[in-house]
């Protein structure tokens, strides 16, 4: 399979000699889902924060082909989605509209043309009702799937999801569980929910104290 990441041995120590991760190993291939288990403090918001390019430690990071590199940060940002833990950190805009617009007129789309990435993307996660509603008054599960749509209305190859669940009621949950199943980038899921990886991911790697302990299909 195309491999769209490859960690090799990858540390990390913050400043103050906090040993954050310790000669990780991972690789996510196209079309593959792949969770990052592990409690509080395993090492996983270190390792997301490596994949984007915010923190830099000691070992060989490619992504979709090309190293891990400052130079390379633009090209390797429009190949990744970010859906991060708290939704109000995406939303920003007014209107649902406005918010999932606000990527592909960034990216040089026409104002015509970004209405029919929303009215596409929208309508593909089954939200176009929310179109004209006022972001910040949208309920949490809600918030997550515009969230979620913002991502995808800028069409990246692979997805870094960061505790997708957290704080979603049960309906949310199954909502978002159901959509993300359907979705055909590969996606690297950044998660304690060990029962959301059992239902969603084909592939689990788990995280302790900044080792991965356990690699499984």
């Amino acid at each position: 399979m195309n491999s769209l990441i490859e960690v090799r041995d990858l540390h990390y120590a913050y400043p103050d000699g906090t040993v954050a991760l310790h000669g990780v190993h991972f690789s996510l291939a196209a079309g593959e889902t792949v969770a990052v288990l592990g409690a509080n403090g395993s090492g996983k918001t270190t390792f997301l924060l490596h994949l984007l390019g915010l923190i830099e430690g000691q070992g060989a990071i490619q992504v979709c082909g090309k190293p891990l590199a400052k130079e390379n940060l633009p090209f390797i940002r429009q190949k990744i989605g970010v859906l991060f833990q708290d939704s109000d950190d995406q939303l920003f805009m007014p209107t649902v509209e406005e918010d999932v617009a606000f990527g592909p007129l960034n990216l040089g789309r026409s104002r015509d043309e970004a209405r029919q990435v929303v009215a596409t993307t929208l309508e593909r996660l089954g939200i176009g009702e929310l179109a004209d509603r006022v972001t910040h008054r949208l309920s949490g599960g809600e918030k997550r799937i515009v969230a979620l749509a913002t991502v995808l209305a800028m069409e990246p190859e692979l997805l870094l999801l960061d505790e997708p669940t957290l704080g979603l009621d049960e309906t949310a949950y199954e909502r978002l569980l159901e959509i993300l199943a359907e979705l055909p980038q590969a996606m690297c899921v950044v998660s304690h929910d060990r029962s959301f990886h059992s239902r969603l991911g084909t592939k689990a790697v788990e995280l302790r104290a900044g080792r991965v302990v356990d690699s499984r299909p």
